[in-house]
């Protein structure tokens, strides 16, 4: 028996048999060419990118009803890459420079491509690669004539396991026999997430060498929740797993039967507890799982795109399409969180000595003005179709504050001249993740309407520990006392200015921090769709008395294990909870 930890992307106990899916890359072919020939080469890869777009339109026409708006998201994706007039010119000029085969041309130009991507410090930005390599897979089946391994194949139920996926493998295999997915590879915004999110399929992903580990037909129990996986289990395990998993099934139903009601705690204190989303189609997510509206669209994801900025048109038709899509309830759009570990290829951001304190955020809008005022602009006009809000990140006190509402009046004023309409009264908030804004609070909270407690941040910078360094991993801590001390600071602050606080990190949806939260006042939570029914059963059994004891109690402890350990005991003696991610 082997047990492998990695992360939990989609939650679900699944105990079933291993599908080992390995698809070999083919050995590509290189050979000069005539001169005569190169027309001849070129047409050969032109006929091959439009047999790849045929395949991809055909795709999505046969799965548009079962593939959701995800799976048509990507296929997009895909389309406009293939369509794209820049790597085919690429392709075409290295096949006539060289003068190689088109086999040989693609691949040189796609992993010159990759490269860029990988060598990102942004993890996002390195997971986008596997879509070039998705695309230029498609191309190079064509121009090998090779007949592609499909998963849409599977005739029984299986957990599958494999390297790593491309959203083609998996838009077309059978889901309804698959049931658990477990990757050496990906992370919680890789695109494999996303959709078993969406399918609602269990996966762990992140294991490193899940594939070497196990065999087709072997026995496998992925657990999503805790993001485990444990291999040829023993007969008592395999029970054990068994009756967890028919108890997961029992507690999601219930909890899911939760959505329509209000998280109001015992005693009638109403709670918002909202989604976070980084794509439009996450909506529907949000509105299944009970969202009372957006409090964070990470807007960035609209420019981790190869190619040029979004318009001033696409973004407007972006956020729009998330305000239409919540029907009337309020959407937060934070604007472009770009540098830190968000890198694009296409900017000088890239040797900065200490990014995650450097040129990102509102920093980087601010020396880009007009850029950052596309932005606001196509904000502004989507205001027009409901309840938006919008929020700056990254605020580290009142001289930046001030410049960027100042850019903000700007971009008004703009509008105003062409004769476009905008809401006029529409709430502005910023980000607190900085202890200087935290520690400057009242005097933030005099201008603007909201604040929204960004805490993967603030707690790395408030304890000095990088969140994405393994070594030190450690000593991330939400229950740290001087966390907690700043969040209440936030909210003292806000509450008397009269400003509503929202908090959008991951700590608004660890159910061990809901009644912390509570009792610091905290107004509205907003995290991952799928934490809503839980976060939302904790604060409906609880009082606002037990959750203002719990804070009073642990504020005079010293150390953030005292904090867990009360915590915890305080939590698991009350709440039967999911495992923290």
């Amino acid at each position: 028996m082997k047990e492998l930890r990695g992360i939990s992307v989609s939650p679900g106990i699944v105990v079933g048999k291993a599908f080992l899916y390995v698809d070999e890359r083919p050995q590509i072919p290189h050979y000069p060419i005539a001169t005569l020939q190169i027309d001849w080469e070129v047409a050969r890869f032109k006929r091959a990118r439009d047999r790849a777009v045929s395949e991809v339109e055909s795709l999505k026409s046969q799965t548009v009803d079962n593939m959701g708006s995800d799976g048509k998201r990507f296929l997009d994706v895909h389309l406009l890459m293939l369509a794209d007039p820049e790597f085919g010119a690429q392709v075409e000029g290295k096949i006539r420079q060289e003068p190689t085969n088109a086999e040989w041309a693609m691949y040189e130009v796609v992993g010159a491509m990759v490269e860029q991507l990988e060598t990102s410090e942004d993890q996002y930005l390195r997971e986008r690669a596997i879509d070039i390599h998705d695309v230029a897979r498609r191309i190079l089946n064509h121009l090998l004539e090779r007949e592609k391994v499909s998963l849409a194949d599977l005739s029984e139920e299986v957990v599958l396991v494999t390297h790593n996926l491309l959203p083609s493998d998996t838009l077309l295999m059978n889901k309804h026999m698959v049931r658990a997915i477990a990757m050496d590879g990906g992370a919680k915004t890789s695109h494999t997430a996303i959709l078993a999110r969406s399918f609602e399929i269990p996966a762990v992903l992140g294991l490193s060498d899940i594939t070497r580990n196990v065999r087709s037909g072997e026995e496998i129990i992925v657990d999503g929740n805790a993001g485990t996986v444990i291999v040829d289990p023993d007969a008592r395990t395999r029970d054990r797993y068994l009756r967890l998993s028919r108890e997961w099934r029992k507690r999601w139903a219930h909890l899911l039967a939760l959505n329509k009601l209000p998280a109001e705690t015992r005693d009638g204190k109403l709670i918002r507890l909202k989604a976070n989303i980084e794509v439009p189609e996450e909506t529907e997510a949000a509105l299944a799982h009970g969202a009372d509206g957006i409090g964070l669209y990470r807007s960035e994801f609209l420019f981790l795109k190869p190619g040029d900025f979004p318009s001033e048109q696409a973004q407007y038709e972006a956020y729009s399409r998330v305000i239409d899509a919540m029907k009337g309830a309020p959407v937060t759009i934070r604007t472009l969180d770009l540098g830190g570990d968000k890198i694009l290829p296409d900017l000088p951001l890239h040797g900065e000595k200490n990014p995650i304190l450097g040129w990102r955020a509102v920093r980087f809008c601010l020396s880009e003005v007009d850029l950052f005022k596309v932005q606001l602009r196509a904000l502004l006009r989507s205001s027009t179709h409901g309840d938006l809000r919008i929020m700056f990140p990254m605020i580290s006190g009142v001289e930046e504050l001030d410049r960027v509402l100042g850019v903000l009046e700007q971009a008004k004023e703009e509008l105003r001249r062409k004769g476009i309409g905008f809401n006029e009264e529409m709430p502005v908030g910023i980000m607190i993740e900085i202890p200087s804004a935290a520690l400057t609070a009242d005097i933030l909270a005099r201008r603007v309407d909201f604040f929204s407690i960004g805490t993967n941040d603030l707690i790395q910078y408030t304890i000095a520990v990088d969140r994405g360094n393994e070594r030190i991993a450690y000593l991330y801590e939400p229950f740290h006392p001087g966390v907690l001390r700043l969040i209440k600071i936030i909210i003292e602050h806000a509450h008397a200015a009269s400003i509503p606080v929202s908090m959008c990190g991951e700590m608004a949806g660890d159910p061990l921090a809901t009644v912390i939260l509570l009792g610091l006042g905290l107004d509205t939570f907003s995290m991952s769709a799928t934490r809503i029914p839980e976060v939302k059963e904790i604060i409906r059994a609880v009082t606002m008395s037990e959750a203002v004891a719990m804070v009073d109690s642990i504020m005079e402890m010293n150390s953030y294990a005292d904090v867990d350990r009360h915590v915890q005991e305080w939590m698991n003696g009350r709440f039967n909870l999911s495992p923290r991610a």
